[in-house]
């Protein structure tokens, strides 16, 4: 059998997700999690709505699909152990910039349970391993990552959810300038 045969077309049901997918995260993204509708983005993907519920079951499980993020966070390894906040900061808000699926995590997170789990599992899987590449007390871990989180969070929701002038006004430097030192602070500083 030759590589031409044994690469077959994608699949109607493949195309079908995929369109689902990817109008669900526009319409999460525009519209947040409680006022988008399965209607609404059944009309965006130009299926039937049955089709959604077919593939996803619930709405929360449509959103679940649509969000599977990876942060794709750096190797801490690889920076200078003065630098680790800075790195995550700028990463983070590069991460921000580019990717609608992470405001739309960020709306849902504050208003829906489904939302709030989908963050707190990219949490537990992401965020934490990153804080043990650095953090001095492994005990003190999770409680430093979530005040890292907390910082990052924070100036998500105030520069690219509610677009508080002061917050979107500032540069990315001004922003990594700001935020590195507090989020280094939390991850290598001894305890206070």
């Amino acid at each position: 059998m030759t590589a031409d045969h044994r690469t077959s077309p994608p699949r109607r049901s493949d195309a079908t997700r995929t369109a689902i997918l990817a109008a669900a995260r526009e319409r999460f993204a525009a519209d947040g999690y409680e006022r988008a509708t399965i209607r609404a983005i059944a009309k965006d993907a130009r299926i039937d709505p049955s089709m959604v519920m077919r593939y996803f079951g619930s709405k929360e499980g449509l959103f679940a699909a649509a969000v599977a993020l990876d942060l794709r966070l750096p190797d801490l390894a690889r920076v200078e152990r003065e630098e680790v906040g800075r790195a995550l900061v700028g990463h983070f808000l590069d991460l921000w910039e580019e990717n609608e699926e992470l405001r739309a995590v960020l709306r849902v997170g504050v208003t829906n349970q489904a939302g709030a789990e989908r963050m707190q599992g990219i949490f537990r899987e992401q965020l934490l391993p990153v804080a043990r590449q650095v953090c001095p007390d492994p005990e003190q871990v999770p409680t430093r990552a979530a005040l890292c989180a907390a910082q990052v969070l924070g100036m998500a929701l105030t520069r690219y959810v509610l677009r508080l002038p002061a917050a979107t006004a500032l540069s990315r430097e001004e922003l990594v300038a700001w935020l590195g030192p507090t989020v280094q602070r939390y991850l290598t500083a001894p305890h206070p």
